[in-house]
């Protein structure tokens, strides 16, 4: 481990310390290591970064060779956001699968094993879980993100979620404060705004994060939204209101604030990334996330510069810029010395939990013979990203040698479905069909033309079930597919 670079004061420090960057590769960029000896403490992976667990392990020796303690983070929910698999597909199904099934056990042993795999390639500090509660079914950044729609089962999941990760030294960063979950609009391309009272959002929205606070989370990660009824002027990231008068000074959270990705249309568009990151240290926050999508050092001195002009200006007092970093720090320093719980690999533990996870209407007449699998595809939010595959096809090929696939968006036709599929039985593979008008349409055409349709939905299942054999697997992850797969050919 190399010292901290002579020379580099205290407050320049401080201020790399808060900053959690993203850089572009699978190994440490030069800039990045440097940036990590004069005091920058945190590092976020994403998908770009990673390509085995073995580079993975090696890319994270070479970040601790800098810092022993450095903060690895990553966004590894399991399910439809996935980093460790992005290019597979996850081995755990997400939070509403789990919620599904409803055993706080399993949960918390998926958690403990998501955990293991991270903390074995030396990650240490993951963005999740999501304890958004899916109180609006139209959610285009939520939903099977979400353990459900009921506050108290959101709440026990997360809690054990958070117990689970835990276990296995990896520290919880509860998502998204005060409550991501009823909105319309996705925070990564606009600024939404929650009009609900102070006693709804206490019930409601509150509750996970109790729950999770009270399991010990490590860290809570603020959400962009507006909610006039707390601060009718800032964004939660920004909300001294927020982040210190409710989650510091009521909910009694000691822990690190982080903030979501900076670069977000909801911040970036209206503050800008500069501003944004000082008002947030202002607000409480300890941490700044960026590197999504600005994953340079060019970013990094922009952020550091800012928060050092802010200090020397008094528009950012001090103490709170040495407060957060000293948070950050403290995290670093519990994720070095935890006590790991001793566990065998589970690796078909996310598979367990997919398959109980289903939930199956309708005739099961298995699958004997090549189908057509016909994937209705809506565009991706961010969080989950477009390169992650989904669906059931390549199960159900292995299975059926022949079977073909189609991806349709919404300029499908019901006559250009029935043409590709020909005498093949249709299996139509859907996200939220509630969502989208096209989607449920062109289904509803299908199922007309070919009674013997077979339904599989992949999102959340709001709308009601259809088809001669219809497939609910709350989530659209690798063993999800699987699973249904399985269910198709009478498994």
């Amino acid at each position: 481990m190399t010292t901290l670079a002579r020379g580099v004061d205290t407050l320049t420090r401080d201020a790399l310390a808060v900053l959690q960057p993203g850089f572009v590769g699978t190994s440490a960029p030069d800039w990045l290591l440097r940036r990590i000896g004069e005091g920058l403490h945190s590092v976020g992976l994403f998908g770009r970064n990673i390509h085995t667990p073995e580079q993975l392990a090696a890319l994270t020796a070479q970040l601790r060779a800098e810092c022993e303690d450095v903060l690895v983070a990553i966004d590894e929910e399991g399910g439809d956001v996935t980093r460790l698999e992005v290019r597979s597909g996850s081995s755990f199904p997400g939070n509403h699968a789990l919620g599904a099934v409803d055993d706080a056990e399993l949960t918390h042993e998926v958690a403990a094993e998501l955990g293991r795999r991270l903390a074995a390639c030396g990650v240490n500090l993951n963005w999740a879980p999501s304890a958004d509660v899916n109180s609006n079914a139209d959610n285009p950044v939520i939903g099977v993100r979400s353990f459900g729609a009921d506050p108290a089962l959101v709440a026990r999941h997360t809690a054990a979620y958070v117990r689970g990760l835990q276990s296995s030294g990896v520290a919880a960063c509860t998502k998204h404060f005060p409550g991501h979950g009823d909105t319309s609009v996705d925070s990564h391309h606009a600024l939404p705004s929650i009009d609900v009272s102070v006693e709804v959002l206490r019930e409601r929205e509150l509750a996970p994060f109790r729950a999770a606070i009270a399991a010990g989370t490590k860290a809570v990660m603020s959400a962009h939204i507006l909610l006039p009824a707390l601060d009718a002027d800032r964004p939660a990231t920004l909300s001294h209101r927020i982040l210190t008068g409710l989650l510091r000074e009521e909910l009694g959270f000691d822990g690190l604030i982080v903030t979501d990705g900076m670069e977000m249309q909801a911040i970036s568009a209206t503050y800008g990334i500069e501003r944004g990151s000082v008002l947030a240290i202002a607000a409480g926050a300890d941490a700044i996330c960026v590197g999504g999508g600005l994953a340079d050092d060019d970013t990094v001195v922009a952020l550091r510069d800012a928060l050092v002009a802010a200090v020397r200006s008094g528009e950012l007092p001090e103490e709170r810029l040495a407060d957060a970093a000293a948070r950050v720090r403290a995290l670093g320093e519990w994720t070095a010395a935890s006590v790991r719980a001793e566990r065998a690999p589970q690796s078909d533990i996310g598979l367990v939990a997919a398959r109980r996870a289903l939930k199956v209407t309708g005739t099961r007449e298995a699958l004997t013979s090549p189908a057509y699998v016909a994937a209705f595809t809506p565009m991706a939010n961010i969080a989950v990203g477009d390169e992650t595959p989904w669906g059931v096809a390549a199960e159900l090929t292995r299975r059926l040698p022949g079977t073909e696939t189609g991806s349709y968006g919404q300029d499908v036709t019901p006559d250009a479905v029935l043409a590709a599929a020909g005498s093949r039985r249709i299996v139509a593979v859907v996200r939220d069909a509630h969502r989208h008008a096209w989607m449920a349409s062109t289904l509803d055409a299908l199922i007309a033309a070919r009674p013997d349709t077979v339904v599989v939905e992949m999102g959340v299942p709001q709308s009601a079930p259809r088809g001669a054999l219809h497939v609910a697997t709350y989530g659209a992850a690798r063993v999800c597919g699987v699973a249904a797969a399985e269910v198709l050919t009478g498994e």
